[in-house]
């Protein structure tokens, strides 16, 4: 059952990830609850960015997503 105490591990990690990429998170949220109406990729720019900061933060703290 070591597979699954990895995986629960790593679940405990996303609120750390996403603290430490709050700015990016919220400019992501404010993208996309400006309009009722969300077209397909019109934030991709601001997830992009916040993807980028989770990786990065999950290889500073060695840990897989």
């Amino acid at each position: 059952m070591e597979s699954v105490r990895r995986a629960n591990q790593r679940l405990r990690n996303y609120p750390l990830l996403v603290s430490k990429c709050a700015d990016k998170a919220t400019a992501y949220a404010v993208c996309v609850s400006r309009d009722l109406n969300v077209q397909h990729k019109i934030c991709d720019a601001e997830f992009k960015e916040f993807l980028n900061c989770i990786r990065k933060s999950a290889l500073e703290m060695k840990t897989k997503l």
